[in-house]
């Protein structure tokens, strides 16, 4: 009797469609009511909120059907699919790492679903060929098993990985053996959020308990705990390090130096700021020492030099410092300054051949720097144009290795000496594109504040500043994530059919220091749409397009700013992508990680000041009858676990059900994928074809 009911549920409910020009579906609105410091709020699709519903699943299905058959109207999309799948095909090289004689390295031939793991067995050998030490294409046909994390032990014997399935943030740890290959019957599971840190013939891991099967995707995440795990031993014995009943919303997690003599455990309560303590792990009684006790400054471990630490911390300094910190006297007043504070970003430093290699973010731009223990500085490392670089490296060896990349620079990877300086390139990628016909330039917009700030433009040379180019807005904004040059092969065929990219340098970031990243966050959240709207409106004043040929783009943090910012400028735009985005701000802390986010977006709950801010800037909440929104795509996954996707489902019922626009609001709705972090190269190449075609045909561009 219920699975005759739930069929006739489902046939009602897909019969029953809005009679417009979209033929949007037309889910039942149950008009929830909550009450929030005396004002009542209605949810009207808080039932969307369950998974696996015969009703959100026929809503799903019609959703997608809708959604094809219009990507499937657009004459230029496999056209676009397929040029997409000309310039993804190209090899792609991570950076390599050295470890206990063995040099490790990622590499994807073009188009294969995920990056093989190679290990060269023999260094300084010419002849010497890599051989696969871990293919996770091997793991699942359509290539939704993805490899995480990959840490070599301090012997080089055994290599400890972490795998996702269907992009949920949901691991499980795995062991083999280097030499041979053999997998281990070591498996740990229900880990999240965790390093892998060893010491000896076994490591340090973070893992929740399981949840209940049902709500594995959605319940909130709680009482993380750090575990110690021997090899050949079951995952019921392992080690519990540390726990915390009284304070379940924090997350920790455990490093070890080089030599494996010290433990270092962190803990937050947010996505920003962390204690720190550590261990003298030769000493098998030794208690843990705090050197920060608080979370209103962030400390990373950069290296272990002798009987010092070094840290880079925000603390007492917006832009950074790197610290020297003497273990017998570990407490802050007691560091001594290295590298003192400056007025750019002192982003990361990489401790190789005893020496530092820093990178500064200038403008949201790397500039990169060799300086000695003492901190005095040795030379600059020229890096080819505008964009970012990354570095691995030993301080024990003078060779290490550098990539680089920015917006029409697919990343390089090159071979270093920290000694001389001289560097080598490896790898060329031989892309299918022709980079010099294009350029990038970073030019100022004045943002809200009346602070003048980089936004980045990238196109073909020769376009004309008439105001009708078709320009894609791209911004961020949040949780101290600086968004910085870098290369996407996605975004080619736009710049090619005569596209701008621009990405705007946004507060809430962290391009600027801590200071920059507070003044978007919590009451000053409204910063940030501010700042996007100031830089759309730059772009048109100076006529490198106009409204009608402006769409904007952000993924999750700024899913949310572009939800935002058409429910608040919807004259601004033609078109707008939100993927996998916050979009209902006063419920978002209630699923998986989300309460991790509140240093930065405040609740609903804590005070009427804060649930009033939430409330009047809430994408889902914002949507008003009867308004001219911009076109809009939304984009989420089953698996997401990160942003759930109640939050895209929410807000596409809600803008389907009262807009009045002659645009149209359509969602993607990808399966077996999760946040972004993992999918398959396939997938990437469908989702960019529908979503790049859909900005196109809305900007009124022809293939």
């Amino acid at each position: 009797m219920e699975n005759f009911f739930a069929v006739m549920l489902t046939v009602v409910f897909l019969s029953n469609l809005q009679a417009n020009d979209f033929g949007y579906p037309k889910p039942q609105r149950l008009d929830q009511q909550e009450d929030y410091f005396g004002t009542t709020v209605t949810d009207s699709y808080r039932w969307m909120e369950t998974n696996d519903t015969p009703e959100l699943t026929a809503w799903i299905n019609a959703e997608n059907q809708l959604t094809n058959q219009y990507f499937d109207s657009i004459p230029f999309r496999e056209r676009l699919r397929k040029r997409l799948t000309e310039v993804v095909n190209y090899p792609k090289y991570s950076l390599p790492w050295n470890r206990a004689g063995r040099r490790f390295f990622f590499k994807n031939d073009g188009l294969q679903n995920q990056s093989v793991l190679y290990v060269l067995d023999i260094l300084d050998t010419l002849n010497a060929k890599p051989r696969v030490l871990l293919d996770p294409n091997q793991l699942s046909k359509d290539g939704t098993v993805s490899l995480q994390q990959a840490v070599v032990s301090k012997d080089g014997k055994y290599l400890a990985y972490s795998l996702a399935r269907s992009g949920s943030d949901w691991n499980e740890i795995n062991v083999l053996k280097i030499d041979s290959g053999e997998k281990l019957p070591d498996q740990l599971d229900w880990v999240k959020f965790s390093g892998i840190a060893w010491h000896g013939d076994g490591f340090y891991y973070s893992r929740y308990d399981a949840p209940p099967e049902a709500e594995r995707l959605t319940a909130k995440n709680e009482n993380h705990k750090i575990f110690f795990h021997q090899l050949g031993t079951e995952q019921k014995d392992d080690l519990l390090i540390r726990e915390d009943r009284q304070h379940p919303l924090r997350n920790r997690g455990a490093t070890t130096d080089k030599e494996q003599r010290y433990l270092f455990v962190h803990e937050n309560e947010s996505t920003y700021g962390n204690t720190l303590e550590f261990k003298n792990l030769t000493q098998p009684d030794a208690a843990f020492q705090t050197m920060v006790s608080d979370f209103y400054s962030e400390q990373e471990v950069v290296a272990v030099l002798g009987d010092t630490f070094y840290l880079l911390t925000d603390r007492n300094a917006s832009n950074k410092r790197l610290v020297a910190v003497d273990p017998s006297k570990p407490q802050p007043e007691h560091w001594i300054d290295i590298i003192p504070e400056s007025e750019s970003l002192l982003q990361s430093v990489n401790c190789i051949g005893g020496k530092f290699v820093v990178t500064y973010l200038k403008d949201a731009a790397h500039v990169v720097y060799v300086y000695d223990v003492t901190g005095k500085k040795i030379r600059e490392m020229e890096l080819p144009t505008l964009g970012i670089a990354g570095f691995s490296g030993d301080k024990d060896e003078t060779e290490f290795f550098q990539s680089f990349t920015s917006y029409l620079y697919p990343t390089v990877i090159y071979r270093c000496r920290i000694d001389t300086g001289e560097r080598t390139e490896l790898f060329p990628s031989g892309i299918d594109f022709k980079p010099e016909l294009y350029v990038t330039e970073r030019v100022w917009y004045e943002n809200s504040a009346g602070k003048k700030v980089p936004v980045f433009l990238t196109y073909k040379k020769g376009i004309l500043r008439n105001g009708n180019n078709p320009v894609l807005l791209y911004g961020y904004g949040g949780f101290n994530i600086s968004v910085s040059p870098a290369f996407s092969p996605y975004r080619l065929p736009f710049l090619e059919q005569g596209g701008i990219f621009a990405h705007a340098v946004l507060r809430g970031g962290g391009e600027y220091g801590e200071d920059w990243h507070q003044s978007g966050t919590k009451l000053q959240k409204q910063n940030v749409f501010d700042d996007f709207a100031a830089a759309a409106e730059f772009l048109i004043k100076e006529q490198y397009t106009s409204p009608k040929k402006l769409a904007i783009q952000g993924g999750s943090n700024g899913g949310l700013l572009v939800g935002a910012s058409v429910t608040q400028r919807p004259e601004l735009f033609k078109a707008a992508v939100s993927q996998v985005g916050v979009l209902d701000m006063l419920r978002y802390h209630k699923f998986t990680i989300g309460w991790a986010w509140a240093t930065d977006y405040g609740t609903s709950e804590e005070s009427k000041e804060m649930f009033e801010y939430l409330f009047r800037y809430s994408p889902l909440h914002n949507i008003k009858s009867g308004t001219e929104y911009p076109a809009i795509l939304v984009t989420t996954s089953d698996h997401d676990d990160r942003v759930v996707p109640a939050h895209s489902f929410k807000f596409t019922a809600e803008m389907q059900a009262k807009s009045t626009s002659k645009n149209p609001a359509y969602i993607r709705i990808e399966t077996k994928a999760g946040h972004g972090a993992g999918k398959p190269i396939s997938k990437r190449i469908d989702e960019s074809a529908d979503v790049w075609a859909f900005i196109m045909d809305q900007l009124g561009m022809k293939w």
